[in-house]
């Protein structure tokens, strides 16, 4: 029998809420293991169990408009330039994507009527969730290998039931449960009419009673099936065999890093982000809520949300050594490639791709409003871009590059050499909006060269001339990124979120968007400027006031992503201030984290928590046509870790990095699957190491780093 000898954490309090539930999952299929002793639950959930529910649109077709909206824009006409695209296309109201809802809550039921002695915790490296009381002891895990929920109950039998997850759809759903002696399968139909749309769902559950318990099997099916096939797909294989082959997967995506500081909180929250996206990525990336859910309507629908959630969702899957992971990423963009296209040339008129804020069962761009004027949002396809450059720097895939990586940024820059306009060797965005922010001194979000804009299309442009010198559209590609626009300082000294100097910076916000080259490889332009840098420093300084006092709330992954901006830029304490509020606010005992303090299940900072703490110990830039990569050690080293180790970082490169510190000494170990050079920056000065392909090298060095 595996036992939970040691588990990651444990509690003692049972729980009714879905939302402190433990979890485990496979990526394709998650489960919300919660409940007590009397009636345990486990609700199912499928990453593609979107319930049709609003027909997708074709983009607005605006392109025709572009000038008139630009001409509104240029008067400061903002509010009007916004309202025209709804009345262009007819809006009474946003329309949002499809909802992932639950599939089914499994209930396991018993006699007792008290919760003495009862504990529940999950053990991280092999995603088993246990809770136990005397004399009975119920283990889950959803594995990887198999695809289905295994459950093993030893100490009592009990009864089992599967049911439709508490609470009202949003539309109807047809649900009939059908037993099989022991055996259940339930089907829900969805009433969706339009093409494409999913007609329904099926759960299968196998229950077969042991010496002392149960075993039981479920998996969760998108698309209708006969009962007698569902139950016969499902394995026969018993507890241990299932977990030892699951184990083996899960554990070695889970042990590519390993964290070592002083205290155990941090620790152990490093490792319930990680276990959560791991857990959380299958065929498609986490969505807001992973692969969880235990509502009908949860929050933003809990699909992708790509000006910011799911890139720090995916923040940390390269640093920490599994970048495998990405690759969900790049399959869900491919499937919506069609829709940004087509995005592009209704809303725009132009070649390339054009991705919406909001992704779900399609890539269209139906999620705006008046308000929310997201069709003046052009820069999520070159956001994502930075992506694509980060699974080339930290993996070396040159079969990825060629045939991924490549075509998407050329699509991306096509996009933009059509969209920017440049007036005197001056490239200008409009419209342009800067997530999801306003300007302090204007009524609307709906704006004119967002920083982000140019960040993040120069970020494109850089890496496609590195990567692709002698491509027949490098003259293009070079003459729009000579003709972006510098940065500005505004007149307070930090760098300004908007370029036209018209809008007034808004620094009492959820998102740092024109922090955007921090959360990656840094800036060019601020390495080579002083003056740009405290500029930027000031940013990161002022947005943490703000989200640092009892103003604040909303959007805890926000402030992971400033908090590895202010890491990048070598601000230790800022960091780490930025990462005990994270601490502090926004996980729950079941560790799983919040949108809000406290406040609605999401998983963004699962991965934005990690990201931040490698950040802090770690930093890279890309490697260029030279293969030197350039490593710095502890850039951003808090007072509060004066010693600590860790194993399996992954810098640009690729490099992997083990490193461990004392207050007067470092050791660093340097492994590449290539022979390269490695300059290395510490707090103590410099090194150049040279390293032969897959040979580790370790340098030990005495300086003081406090």
């Amino acid at each position: 029998m595996h036992n939970l000898v040691n588990p990651s954490f444990s509690l003692s309090e049972p729980t009714s809420d879905w939302e402190h539930a433990l979890v485990t999952g496979n990526g394709r299929q998650g489960a919300l293991c919660y409940g007590s002793p009397a009636g345990l639950r486990f609700t199912l959930a499928h990453e593609h169990l979107f319930q049709p529910v609003t027909e997708p649109l074709p983009a607005p077709e605006t392109a025709a408009a572009l000038p008139r909206l630009r001409e509104m824009l240029a008067a400061g006409s903002f509010s009007r330039a916004a309202d025209e695209v709804c009345d262009i296309f007819g809006y009474a109201e946003t329309r949002w994507i499809d909802p992932l809802i639950p599939a089914a809550t499994l209930l396991l039921s018993s006699d007792r009527d008290s919760d003495d002695g009862y504990t529940r915790g999950t053990d991280f490296t092999t995603g088993v969730v246990v809770q136990q009381w005397p004399g009975t002891r119920v283990e889950a895990f959803v594995s990887r290998t198999a695809n289905v929920l295994v459950v093993r109950v030893s100490g009592e039998t009990g009864t089992v039931t599967l049911a439709p997850t508490e609470g009202t759809p949003e539309r109807p759903i047809d649900v009939a449960v059908e037993e099989f002696g022991d055996d259940l399968v339930l089907t829900g139909r969805f009433d969706a009419e339009w093409p494409g749309a999913l007609p329904g769902y099926t759960v299968a559950c196998r229950v077969r009673r042991t010496g002392d318990g149960l075993l039981i099997v479920a998996r969760t099916a998108v698309g209708l099936r006969a009962p007698a096939d569902a139950l016969a797909e499902l394995p026969e294989s018993g507890f241990g065999e299932l977990l030892a082959e699951h184990a083996a997967v899960h554990g070695d995506l889970f042990g590519r890093t390993a964290l070592e500081l002083p205290g155990t909180r941090t620790e152990q929250l490093f490792d319930a982000g990680r276990y959560a996206i791991i857990s959380s990525t299958g065929e498609r990336p986490p969505t807001l809520q992973g692969v969880w859910t235990g509502t009908y309507s949860p929050p933003w629908r809990s699909g992708w949300t790509i000006d910011g959630n799911l890139q720090a969702a995916l923040h940390a899957v390269h640093s920490t050594g599994t970048p495998e992971l990405m690759l969900a990423l790049f399959d869900l963009l491919d499937a919506e490639r069609d829709d940004f296209r087509e995005n592009a040339r209704l809303l725009y008129g132009l070649p390339g791709i054009y991705a919406p804020a909001h992704l779900g069962t399609h890539g269209r761009q139906n999620h705006f409003g008046p308000v929310w004027c997201l069709t003046f949002w052009t820069t999520g396809a070159a956001w994502l871009g930075r992506l694509y450059l980060e699974h080339w720097q930290h993996t070396g895939d040159r079969v990825f590059l060629a045939e991924r990586a490549l075509p998407f940024l050329r699509e991306v820059a096509a996009f933009h050499l059509g969209f920017a306009e440049i007036v005197d060797g001056r490239a200008r965005f409009s419209p342009s909006y800067s997530p999801e922010n306003q300007p302090a001194n204007t009524d609307s979000q709906a704006t004119v060269d967002a920083t982000l804009d140019v960040q993040a299309v120069g970020d494109v442009l850089r890496g496609l001339l590195s990567l692709a010198p002698d491509d027949p559209e490098a003259p293009r590609w070079r003459e729009l990124l000579d003709a972006l626009p510098p940065y500005r300082i505004a007149p307070t000294g930090e760098l300004a979120e908007w370029i036209d100097p018209r809008f007034d910076d808004n620094h009492e916000h959820r998102h740092c968007s024109h922090l955007y080259p921090f959360l990656y490889a840094g800036d060019p332009a601020v390495e080579e400027d002083p003056g740009l840098r405290a500029a930027a420093v000031k940013a990161v300084r002022d947005r943490l006031r703000w989200w640092l006092s009892e103003a604040s709330d909303e959007m805890g992954y926000g402030l992971g992503l400033l908090g590895v901006a202010a890491a990048r830029l070598g601000l230790a304490e800022e960091a780490y201030g930025a990462l005990v509020r994270l601490e502090e606010a926004y996980w729950r005992p079941n560790r799983v984290p919040t949108h809000n303090r406290d406040h609605m299940f999401n998983v963004d900072l699962a991965g934005g928590y990690p990201a931040l703490v490698a950040a802090m110990l770690l930093a890279s830039r890309d490697v260029g046509p030279d293969g030197v990569a350039r490593i710095g050690l502890l850039p951003a080293l808090p007072a509060a870790w004066p010693s600590g180790r860790v194993r399996g970082l992954v810098a640009r490169g690729p490099v992997t990095v083990d490193l461990a510190w004392e207050p007067d000494r470092i050791e660093v170990t340097l492994t590449s699957p290539v022979a390269r050079t490695v300059h290395v920056t510490h707090p103590g000065g410099t090194l150049t190491v040279e390293l032969a392909a897959g040979i580790p090298v370790t340098s030990t060095s005495r300086w003081r780093v406090s």
